[in-house]
């Protein structure tokens, strides 16, 4: 059945009726010329009522649909939502020096560590639909890039526009766990999650990696990590510096409840997010959307119909017939 989304415009209503009424009892009226009754005509005051009474039935029916046509007539239909989760997972994501290491391929070509994870990282979210996720990137120091939001789209848009350098060449892991927690803390629980990923050990920053774990574990948070980069990867750096810590990202996934996961070439990548999300699977049926179809339109063709049809009448034209059939117009 159809509902009215302004059902008070049909107070209007009875408008033309007032207007009429004032104009009648008005000073205006009080005042008007009096003629003998020989010259004003008043012999043909009936016949001119009856003449007049066709346009005044169009002028009322124009006047009623403009009415239904200002209370916005409506049908209401449910539509199926987007499956919800009621997740909030954060990526935090090292953008250290090491990160530009070429010991990774893609298609075939060698590339930089940083470009396999802006590309796999771009698929887990692609695969995200229903979940509210944030992006947090750190080096020397740690960024909220993206808070935790449904729009997919603008996390992977962040992510690609980071780059090396932005944020200092160190590797400060805890500064930027404790940045995505602060930001998950307030989130309804369970459902809340960080994935980690780095490729070198805690260098830098105020927050030790222990801490910011023993933090995820206070407020229930699972922490899943991946230690990225190929056996040799610090002797490509030329001093070892840059060796993955995988005891400490092994520690803060079991100390927080998470996984942890190594990472070696960008199939391994792969192979991890999609084992991530079999660990945070689980979509909860969302209650539908109801959308509004708009009928206004109709009416108000209608009321500019009638409209035409008394100018027309009142100009002397030949009468007008409207005949509609179907929602056609003949």
């Amino acid at each position: 059945m159809p509902v009215f989304a302004t059902p008070l415009a049909f107070l209007a209503l009875p408008l033309p009726l007032l207007v009429a009424l004032a104009l009648r009892r008005g000073p205006a009226a009080m005042a008007a010329l009096r003629v003998p009754a020989a010259l004003a005509g008043t012999g043909d005051d009936a016949a001119r009522v009856r003449a007049d009474a066709p346009g005044r039935v169009l002028a009322a029916l124009a006047w009623l649909a403009l009415v239904v046509a200002m209370a916005g007539p409506q049908t209401l239909m449910p539509n199926a939502a987007l499956p919800m989760s009621g997740r909030t997972i954060m990526l935090v994501l090292d953008f250290s020096g090491s990160m530009e290491t070429r010991d990774f391929t893609l298609d075939g070509q060698p590339i930089r560590r940083i470009d396999a994870v802006k590309s796999v990282a771009a698929e887990f979210l692609r695969r995200r639909a229903g979940d509210r996720v944030g992006l947090v990137p750190f080096a020397e120091e740690a960024q909220l890039a993206a808070a935790p939001t449904f729009d997919l789209e603008a996390v992977a848009h962040a992510l690609d526009n980071i780059e090396i350098g932005m944020l200092g060449r160190s590797t400060a892991i805890g500064d930027g766990l404790g940045l995505a927690l602060k930001r998950l803390k307030d989130a309804p629980a369970p459902g809340r999650a960080v994935v980690l990923l780095s490729d070198g050990a805690n260098t830098a920053g105020a927050v030790s990696a222990h801490a910011a774990a023993d933090l995820a574990r206070a407020l229930g948070i699972r922490v899943h990590t991946i230690a990225l980069g190929t056996d040799t990867g610090g002797a490509v750096a030329g001093d070892g510096s840059d060796a993955v810590d995988e005891a400490t990202l092994a520690d803060i996934a079991r100390t927080s409840g998470g996984e942890t996961f190594r990472v070696r070439t960008t199939e391994d990548l792969r192979t991890v997010t999609a084992a991530i999300d079999r660990l945070e699977a689980g979509d909860m049926p969302a209650a539908a959307v109801t959308v509004a179809r708009e009928l206004w339109p109709w009416p108000a063709a209608l009321a500019l119909l009638l409209c035409l049809a008394g100018f027309a009448l009142q100009a002397g034209m030949p009468r007008l017939s409207i005949v509609l059939i179907g929602g056609r117009t003949r």
